[in-house]
């Protein structure tokens, strides 16, 4: 069975930060995502597949992320794992937020339809059945906090912030620094040191 776990992104967040000059970076992974592995697959020596991995990320990267205030209603408010598209993850990526919460906030995760507002989400993972409508899913984001994701190639380019890469059968991902800025979005210094690359993109359809 393939391997799609780097078995390296190790460490706390560190400090977050909002700039980042273009870097390649060659040692990173997530021991997080061992131990999440058991509860993905329910048998600790099955290999997970590519999607349980990125389910896994997509947790993650909740808390390596620092959103501002006003991208939740209320000091009670959820965080939103969204998907909008063909969702690909099936169960794996309930089985992951499951009773977990993230800064003292309840994880839940939200299927979107075609032309639901998708401002609510704070990581919303869109589908590789939107390719067509990137550009104006992307636009309608314009001004909300949500960290955009994806695994479709030239994602960064057209203005999406984070986009997972294959590399050697495991799952990496690329970071577009000047998008996340313009949402106000502050990453860690770990988690960008954690990434394939970090760049800065203006691309023509950010948010």
């Amino acid at each position: 069975m393939r391997s799609f776990l780097d078995p390296r992104l190790i460490g706390t967040p560190g400090r977050p930060v909002g700039t980042g000059a273009p870097i390649v970076v060659s040692r990173a992974t997530l021991l997080v995502l061992v131990l999440l592995i058991p509860a993905l697959t329910g048998r600790a020596q099955d290999a997970p597949s590519e999607y349980q991995v990125k389910a896994a990320y997509l947790f993650n990267f909740l808390k390596f992320v620092e959103w501002p205030e006003n991208a939740f209603g209320d000091p009670l408010a959820p965080m939103v794992i969204g998907v909008v598209g063909d969702d690909p993850f099936g169960n794996a990526l309930p089985q992951v937020v499951i009773g977990k919460t993230v800064q003292g906030r309840d994880v839940v995760v939200r299927i979107y339809r075609a032309g639901e507002d998708l401002r609510g989400a704070h990581i919303l993972f869109i589908g590789s059945s939107e390719r067509k409508k990137l550009p104006a899913i992307l636009s309608s984001l314009h001004g909300s906090a949500a960290l955009t994701v994806a695994d479709m190639e030239g994602f960064l380019d057209l203005g999406g912030m984070i986009q997972f890469v294959p590399e050697n059968n495991r799952v990496r991902f690329a970071i577009n620094v000047e998008a996340a800025r313009r949402a106000k979005l502050k990453m860690s210094s770990k988690l960008l040191s954690l990434a394939k690359t970090v760049e800065e993109k203006s691309g023509e359809s950010a948010n």
